[in-house]
């Protein structure tokens, strides 16, 4: 290994190494992207001295005045940085390994790359004073009770249902923008309820179906994508491929009612656009500009809308999709909304990923696991270990019976 190599600053490797794990053209998109970036950010600084203890003055020598290089890393640094992950941070001990993997990966690569002589941070000694991993993953437990899921769609259904109604049968006379107005109450519903039933009863993951900032193929799922009379979806799945998603008989109602009142002017449109005005107001000033428009006509067409979702609508105009954190806030509002009662140490509402388990609850408990796997896109294998407490209920199920018939 050179000098030069050697006297490589380590962050000086970080992009390159984050280009290689992004998703994407040129690599810079994914989720996995985003958290390895931030806990590089924190190995680096760590490493530098700033986050360590009071005592801590990081992986270069105290006479020498220069950033972390390759030259400072061994097995014994890895082990500093795992006890200092394991340490009072308040960190539950899944969370502590998921960001050491992200450190260990990286250095897996760089052993790849020529920066250093051995995967140090694989190493019996550097992984010691890790906490044992229970094979859980931080916030991925939640599942939506037969209960909860039938007091979600019963209130987004009957919030849909009215707001419909008051907006269909207003008067004849009634002033434009309170019509507008009306039908904005009664899309925003409509919008909540097929986002609800989508969620509840499809099993689709919720990246799936909305826009990812982080990862720009997947930018949401659009009308043309849907097939109703089919009952089919295509989707981006996890596994980096377009699939078939089945669509069950409680959304096709929903869904074609909000298709309805939306009305979109392409099938090109998402599914669920954004109706944030922020993001729709810079977009309509852009996109009648480009057409022509002068800054004072373009202010006059959109005083004629209470909305710039109807402008968009009317002009042709393409919103983006709804983010995945959007999701998230639409089901925050919505569960406090209808006095839903969410005991999970980490979600305080019924969170998109908790749909989509709750149905793999039913699937396996109905169907088995052979058919919940090619339902929910994962291997059989994975269903199995992910809803393992179904089947060691039913053995205990079995267990108590056969007690029963011995002692009896």
């Amino acid at each position: 290994m050179s000098d030069r190599t050697l006297s490589t600053s380590l962050d000086e490797t970080f992009e390159r190494y984050l280009q290689d794990k992004g998703k994407g053209r040129g690599g810079d998109g994914g989720n996995y992207r985003r958290n390895a970036a931030r806990e590089l950010e924190r190995f680096a600084e760590w490493a530098a001295g700033d986050r360590g203890r009071d005592d801590w003055t990081g992986v270069v020598p105290d006479d020498v005045d220069r950033e972390p290089a390759f030259e400072d890393l061994d097995e014994r640094t890895f082990r500093e940085y795992a006890r200092h992950l394991a340490g009072d941070r308040g960190l539950k001990q899944n969370t502590v390994q998921t960001y050491y993997r992200y450190i260990s990966a990286w250095c897996g690569w760089c052993v790849n790359e020529g920066y250093l002589e051995a995967h140090y941070a694989q190493r019996a000694s550097a992984t010691a004073p890790l906490p044992e991993d229970d094979g859980r993953k931080p916030g991925d437990q939640q599942a939506w009770t037969s209960e909860q899921r039938h007091a979600l769609t019963r209130h987004v259904d009957e919030q849909a249902r009215n707001a419909i109604e008051a907006y269909t049968t207003l008067p004849a006379d009634t002033d434009p923008l309170d019509k507008q107005r009306a039908r904005y109450t009664a899309l925003k519903a409509a919008r909540d309820r097929a986002l609800v039933f989508v969620l509840a009863y499809t099993a689709v993951r919720v990246g799936e179906l909305l826009r990812d900032p982080d990862d720009s193929r997947r930018r949401g799922v659009r009308w043309e994508d849907l097939d109703l009379d089919d009952g089919s979806m295509d989707v981006y799945r996890k596994k980096q491929q377009w699939d078939a998603a089945s669509l069950p008989d409680p959304v096709f109602h929903p869904l074609r009612q909000y298709r309805n009142l939306l009305n979109p002017p392409t099938e090109r449109w998402p599914v669920f656009p954004t109706f944030d005005q922020r993001t729709l107001g810079p977009l309509v000033r852009r996109e009648l500009t480009d057409r022509g428009y002068k800054p004072a006509a373009v202010g006059t067409r959109r005083d004629e809308f209470v909305r710039d979702i109807f402008l968009a609508l009317e002009e042709g105009i393409r919103p983006q999709s709804s983010t995945t954190d959007g999701a998230r806030s639409i089901l925050r509002r919505l569960t406090d909304d209808a006095g839903i009662e969410v005991d999970h140490p980490r979600h305080e509402y019924l969170a998109p990923h908790g749909g989509r388990r709750g149905m793999g609850e039913v699937l396996v408990r109905s169907f088995g696991y052979t058919v919940a796997a090619r339902y929910l896109d994962n291997s059989e294998e994975m269903v199995r270990e992910r809803y393992s407490h179904i089947e060691a209920g039913e053995l205990g199920d079995v267990a108590t019976e056969a007690l029963e018939e011995v002692d009896g």
